[in-house]
């Protein structure tokens, strides 16, 4: 029975894994963009860039996925997801990525402008271009000072992959409750929590580790 939980609690763990690695990968990357967007001159691209970010964030995970899964479907009456596993992991990426790449830029667009201006006025009197002062400059001291609400995130979303299960994407809490169904017990479940406890555990050493490196940059 033990070797059965683990081997079934090891494949929902992948999917949790998978959902956390794709995740990241897509809104950190694209959570920089829509904090540059945020901070437009341009106040139509501005203003929609923070609507978005507000609904997004005002709005539960759970829900839209629900209906970014769901909704083409019904408005349109063509599920662009189709009706496979594929669709639906496809589906609970999208959702994770745009959810998260909001919260992301709004730590971006607070790290961007606590740097102080007189930085970017001495990279221009250095006949620097302003990507050169961004890479060259600013964003080292940005990553120093977005580490810790960045970690606090991303060890959140380690948990919301949980959410996943709602359109019937099998993951590691589905795993464990499966045997609450079939078996009648419950400490499979339970153990899940070890899981996620040692993951984040993990993550937790990781992100202190790159503070402690980041040190050096006091600015």
């Amino acid at each position: 029975m033990f070797q059965t939980v683990i081997i079934a609690l090891n494949e929902g763990f992948l999917k949790t894994f998978e959902i956390f690695c794709v995740t990241l990968l897509g809104a950190l990357p694209l959570g920089l963009i829509i904090a540059f967007g945020s901070m437009s001159r341009w106040r139509p691209l501005k203003w929609f860039v923070k609507t978005l970010v507000w609904v997004v964030r005002g709005t539960p995970l759970m829900l839209q996925l629900l209906i970014i899964f769901y909704g083409p479907g019904k408005i349109f009456g063509y599920n662009i997801w189709g009706t496979g596993d594929w669709g639906r992991n496809a589906a609970v990426f999208t959702a994770f990525i745009l959810n998260y790449a909001c919260y992301f830029s709004e730590i971006y667009r607070g790290g961007i402008e606590s740097i102080p201006r007189g930085q970017y006025e001495a990279g221009q009197v250095l006949g620097m271009t302003k990507p050169q002062i961004f890479f060259r400059v600013v964003l080292m001291q940005v990553v120093k000072r977005i580490t810790a609400p960045m970690s606090n995130e991303v060890i959140t979303l380690v948990k919301d992959t949980s959410l996943a299960r709602i359109i019937l994407v099998y993951e590691i809490i589905w795993a464990g409750q499966d045997f609450i169904k079939s078996s009648g017990v419950i400490w499979p479940l339970f153990f899940t929590g070890v899981y996620y406890l040692l993951f984040n555990g993990l993550l937790t050493v990781l992100f202190g580790y790159i503070e402690k490196k980041l040190n050096y940059y006091r600015g």
